[in-house]
């Protein structure tokens, strides 16, 4: 019997970068009998999830790459140094057969830390637009493993899958009873009945992530009366945003307002449409669930957001607003219509289905096996 394959997993920073690891990580020891670790700052995210997760983790020194002229750049080789050091102690320490990167700050020192000891890379990038970690690491990555088709990211040396992203478990999990035989029905009326709403009347999904969007916040609270009687709304503000949305939507009928939701998993079961922005996670998991969505990216940034949500809203799975669009006109002359649409709310779902590859963990985690087998 061949021994257990060795994966070190390398992300951190954000839950962009956190929660497609540890997906691919639980696909990696569950499908294919592997041990996986991880490397990762000592003082980011993933310094509490990793550990929850059951995971070693293996610190890094966290390393900026800056884009322009600054401090950080004048430090910058002897913070790789230190940081390709400790990955380079990590490899040996786990005797890593294959490393996975994920981008972000420790991204880099594990790319060439691996390329010094001879381990293959596999290199995961989760948006339209990569990242320059990514960038670094594909010129020499045994493999390159894609959310979006489009992403103009390839190995130059080895093989290009579009694997789709890693989702968390309990997303993956009401995936799986989205395709059931009662496609999701279940799990509808039990997501509705957690967050007191009817499941049996439409229901619309506020969100702008963890942190809130100021856009999304003011425009629908502002058209809390538009929305009444049409659909229930459950307005996600972000953490301590809800008091200003809570004081102009008063005492609204069918406007439900929380600043956050560990249970997402209840309002995906749930949801018919949903507001958010278009970061890869977001696009990846509406996908995947078949929920149609009404993208708005962020304004500002390198344009990745627009970019990200570009393959679905040209499958005709969600549709694309510009940040200043989205106004209370919007929402009385285009939302609230959509909201009443079932037959277009049931099309664009089923397009947002086929505009993706569906959850990357089980795809990524036999593309790492593949890599490391040789």
């Amino acid at each position: 019997m061949a021994d257990p394959l060795r994966v070190l997993l390398a992300g951190g920073g954000t839950a962009g970068h956190v929660n497609p690891m540890l997906a691919t990580a639980s696909a990696l020891a569950g499908e294919h009998g592997a041990t996986c670790a991880a490397l990762g700052t000592s003082d980011g995210l993933e310094s509490r999830l990793v550990p929850a997760s059951g995971l070693d983790l293996h610190p890094v020194p966290r390393v900026p790459l800056p884009r322009r002229p600054s401090a950080d750049l004048l430090r910058l080789p002897t913070n790789l140094r230190a940081a390709v050091r400790a990955a380079r102690e990590a490899i040996e320490a786990t005797g890593a057969d294959v490393v996975v990167g994920f981008g972000g700050y420790v991204a880099t020192p594990a790319y060439l830390a691996a390329r010094r000891a001879g381990v293959p890379v596999v290199v995961h990038e989760q948006n339209a637009r990569p990242g320059l970690a990514n960038k670094v690491g594909a010129r020499t990555a045994a493999a390159v493993a894609l959310t979006f088709a489009t992403t103009p990211l390839a190995a130059r040396r080895g093989r290009t899958e579009v694997t789709g992203l890693p989702l968390r478990g309990a997303v993956a999990d009401l995936v799986a009873q989205r395709t059931g035989d009662d496609r999701g029905a279940a799990a509808r009326v039990a997501g509705a009945r957690a967050l007191g709403l009817d499941p049996d009347r439409p229901i619309l999904l506020v969100t702008g992530g963890s942190l809130g969007a100021q856009r999304l916040n003011d425009t629908l609270a502002a058209s809390a009366g538009d929305l009444a009687g049409v659909a229930q709304v459950l307005h996600l503000t972000g953490r301590d945003k809800d008091g200003p949305v809570r004081a102009r939507v008063g005492d609204a009928a069918d406007y439900h307002v929380l600043d956050y939701l560990p249970e997402m998993e209840h309002a995906l079961a749930c949801a018919d449409l949903v507001v958010c922005r278009s970061g890869a996670g977001t696009v990846a998991e509406l996908s995947a669930l078949g929920l149609p969505a009404v993208y708005v990216p962020l304004p500002h940034g390198n344009g990745e957001q627009r970019l990200n949500a570009a393959d679905v809203v040209g499958a005709g799975g969600g549709v694309l607003v510009e940040d200043a669009a989205l106004t209370p006109a919007y929402v009385r002359e285009h939302l609230v219509p959509l909201l009443g649409d079932a037959d277009r709310l049931r099309a664009m779902g089923e397009a947002a289905v086929a505009s993706g590859p569906g959850d990357g963990a089980g795809p990524l985690a036999e593309l790492v096996v593949a890599v490391a087998r040789g």
